[in-house]
């Protein structure tokens, strides 16, 4: 019952159990791959913007797991990644869909505008 109560407040405990074990991956990869892991890890977070937890951390745990396969292989990052590292990590991240922060703010956009149409018909 308070695990219940818990997540209530702080959200999905196996999600932070599951975050905490893709952490300990990247942090277990050899050098160059954590560096570029923990890059594209920053960009995930500041440009995907995803709410979703589950989502999150299936995203997070799919690229941790295409990082230890190269880094395994001896698969050069950029050999994953190809020329544009942007184009590569927005469209890895457009791959999960998900709410995403920007979404609550395009509905917020949304609903002032028709708002203040609705002000200037009267």
């Amino acid at each position: 019952m308070a695990a219940k109560w818990i997540e209530t407040l702080t959200g999905s405990l196996e999600q932070k159990k599951q975050y905490k074990q893709y952490k300990a991956r990247v942090q277990a990869l050899p050098e160059p791959y954590r560096g570029a892991a923990k890059a594209f890890e920053r960009y995930f977070m500041y440009n995907g913007g995803i709410t979703d937890g589950d989502t999150l951390v299936t995203m997070l745990t799919d690229f941790a797991d295409l990082v230890e396969r190269a880094a395994v292989d001896g698969t050069p990052v950029s050999d994953i990644v190809g020329a544009d590292p942007v184009e590569f990590a927005e469209t890895f991240t457009e791959s999960y869909g998900g709410t995403k922060w920007i979404d609550k703010e395009r509905a917020r956009l949304n609903k002032a505008v028709q708002e203040a149409e609705k002000e200037q018909e009267r």
